[in-house]
């Protein structure tokens, strides 16, 4: 009998409508593949809705027998959502809570894979309500981290909210910015290299952990860094596989399966990576790749003959 399969979408994140599109192709796939399915869509008030009406997690998830998580962001990607499934015992798609949440944090990450000896670059937590914008401190930033700079939110997805920062007024105005929508801001070393993204498949062509092609990554003449706009509007490119050496090529595999065991991913993950002067820096992992027309996730798959509704079948099919 064919597997009923809950695909839930939406979430109250920042990341919504990149979740939805997931969701709208994760459908489309079911349907393909004639499997049992239902389409959940949580709101940004974090509501549970089955045909447009309001239910509780317990009623949209009576008699389903496997999960396909394609939320992204704030209580998809944190391990909010996998401890509701996890509590109730129902097999999902992606990592379980506490990788979850430990991946969606970026300094815990980091802290979880330092003593591995992974390249990483410099970095600093600021919190909104300890960090006094002042210019020493600011230039304290500078001084400790390097030349150049980088901030994103510690936790957040899809580059939301990532500045580059080349001087000082910029980061100050920067910062001020980001601290009215977030509480923690992780300060970084800017790397000017390559950028590149390695995905990582569970139990794939007898491999637990089976490294996709390399994807080379150029944003467009002008823009520092592969940002939310440029990696949604096409003018980003992706090159599968990346122009890159076979030293790095195997370096950038090696970290990206180290990672995705480290953290212990499950089913699938994607890690992000610079390369500069041939040495691989890591800069976070994706437990939860986007599956949209525009993810890379599921091109890397489809450059190792892995169509995108078999690529869905497998996470249903793994999911556990």
């Amino acid at each position: 009998m064919s597997k009923r399969v809950a695909v839930l979408r939406g979430g109250p994140s920042e990341e919504y409508a990149i979740s939805m599109e997931t969701g709208r192709g994760v459908l489309s796939a079911l349907q393909q593949l004639d499997y049992s399915h239902k389409d959940i869509v949580i709101t940004k008030k974090g509501e549970w809705l089955e045909n447009g009406y309001i239910r509780s997690p317990e009623q949209t998830l009576e008699a389903i027998d496997v999960v396909f998580v394609a939320l992204h962001g704030t209580y998809g990607e944190d391990g909010q959502v996998q401890r509701i499934l996890e509590r109730k015992r129902i097999p999902f798609t992606g990592s379980r809570a506490l990788s979850s949440a430990i991946a969606f944090n970026k300094e815990l990450t980091k802290h979880t894979l330092a003593p591995l000896g992974v390249k990483m670059p410099r970095h600093r937590r600021l919190k909104r309500s300890e960090f006094q914008l002042t210019e020493d401190s600011i230039a304290l930033l500078f001084a400790e981290i390097g030349p150049e700079l980088f901030i994103k939110p510690v936790s957040s997805g899809s580059s939301l909210g990532a500045r580059y920062v080349p001087n000082e007024d910029i980061l100050k105005i920067a910062l001020a910015d980001l601290f009215v929508d977030y509480e923690t801001i992780l300060v970084e070393e800017y790397i000017r290299g390559r950028e590149a993204t390695v995905g990582v498949l569970s139990d794939f062509r007898s491999e637990e952990a089976y490294v996709l092609p390399v994807i080379e990554i150029v944003p467009p003449a002008g823009d520092p860094f592969f940002s939310h706009e440029n990696k949604y509007n096409g003018t980003a490119q992706e090159i599968i596989p990346g122009r890159f050496s076979y030293h790095e090529k195997a370096e950038l595999g090696r970290i990206a399966s180290l990672v995705h065991d480290t953290i212990d991913c499950r089913h699938y993950s994607r890690s992000d990576f610079i390369v500069r002067d041939r040495e691989v820096y890591f800069l976070e992992v994706n437990t939860l790749p986007g599956l949209t027309g525009q993810s890379l996730f599921p091109k890397a798959a489809e450059a190792v003959g892995l169509s995108y509704i078999n690529l869905v079948k497998h996470l249903v099919e793994t999911a556990s």
